[in-house]
């Protein structure tokens, strides 16, 4: 061997060992091969799970959960649970009125969305420890141990309160609001306002208003439930006025009952007047019990999810309940 060589080879030794001792390696290692993006999740065919976003949707209207109910609104904890339970199992998930009047519904396919509504801010609704937790046996502690058993199952609801709402708890607002749960209005001190004139209406609206927004600043009213289910004399001040310098508006009116909603989609959708379902301790004509046993009866007239909100399917059959302006993002099938 020639020593030019030699001493190239002992070069290159030598090189090895001192990037060894110093932690290196004898050999640049190849750059980490290219990494493929996961192809992302498609919806499912909308036919393949009978989607139909222009059906029914039950809004589900309660008022006192408590062990003693004193009245046919009222129900006890054990059937608030049930009747989860059974809108679970029948395949239902919660949105709130604020998505749905934004036509925002983003559920699995082959699901369908049901909205729980409370009127009256009473406690039994909700009740704060004193480590600001809901009270276990209070309803929104009731859906929100549900929601811990069945996380795809949303603890939300829409809550229309009256002023000093839940026995004037100052942290109740904010704490529903935090978590996600839609506040509506309820009127100051839940008059029938068909015995009010026109400057009464506006001014418990007004109030109601100013309340909510200063227990939470900043938080969108947009919609409200009338109080015994009975409109002012003047029907439009349900949806929007002004009194002392305030004005409000609403997207929507809620009614007492007593059958299920519209799609938000739909041409027969009113948004002053939406109608809602009872659900209460007895048995009473037209009930939750008797609407989802019909709704299960007939499944293909309830709102069934496609699972891709970025369109509305439905059967081709129903084009003619589609309303114009959800034209761009409809598709039958």
């Amino acid at each position: 061997m020639r020593a030019s060589a030699m001493l190239r080879m002992a070069t290159a030794v030598l090189l090895c060992a001192t990037a060894t001792a110093c932690g290196g390696t004898t050999a640049t290692a190849p750059p980490p091969a290219a990494t493929t993006p996961a192809p992302t999740s498609r919806p499912p065919d909308p036919a393949a799970v009978a989607a139909n976003e222009l059906g029914r949707i039950p809004i589900l209207m309660y008022h006192r959960i408590e062990a003693d109910p004193a009245s046919e609104y009222d129900q006890t904890p054990t059937k608030f649970t049930a009747e989860l339970d059974r809108l679970y199992t029948d395949g239902y998930r919660p949105i709130t009125i604020a998505q749905y009047l934004a036509g925002a519904i983003d559920l699995p396919a082959g699901t369908h969305p049901v909205v729980l509504t409370f009127d009256d801010s009473t406690r039994p609704q909700l009740t704060l420890t004193d480590s600001g937790e809901p009270a276990p046996d209070c309803a929104v502690g009731l859906l929100e141990q549900f929601h811990s058993r069945h996380p795809d199952f949303a603890a939300t609801a829409t809550f229309y309160v009256n002023n000093a709402p839940f026995g004037d708890d100052p942290r109740a607002l904010p704490w529903l609001v935090h978590h996600g749960y839609d506040i509506g209005a309820h009127t100051a001190t839940h008059p029938n306002l068909s015995r009010l004139d026109a400057t009464d209406v506006q001014r418990e609206l007004v109030q109601n208003v100013r309340a909510i927004t200063t227990a939470v600043p900043g938080t969108a009213i947009r919609s409200m439930a009338l109080p015994l289910g009975v409109y002012p004399v003047d029907h439009a001040l349900a949806t929007s006025g002004t009194w002392d310098g305030t004005s409000y508006t609403f997207g929507a009116v809620l009614l007492v009952g007593a059958n299920p909603a519209p799609s938000p989609f739909a041409t027969t959708m009113d948004p002053t007047a939406l109608p809602r379902i009872r659900s209460g301790r007895s048995p009473i004509p037209f009930d939750s019990t008797y609407w989802l046993d019909r709704l299960n009866a007939d499944p293909t007239s309830r709102y069934t999810s496609d699972g891709d909100p970025a369109h509305i399917s439905y059967p081709h059959t129903q084009t003619e309940q589609l309303a114009p302006r959800w034209s761009p993002t409809a598709q039958s099938y």
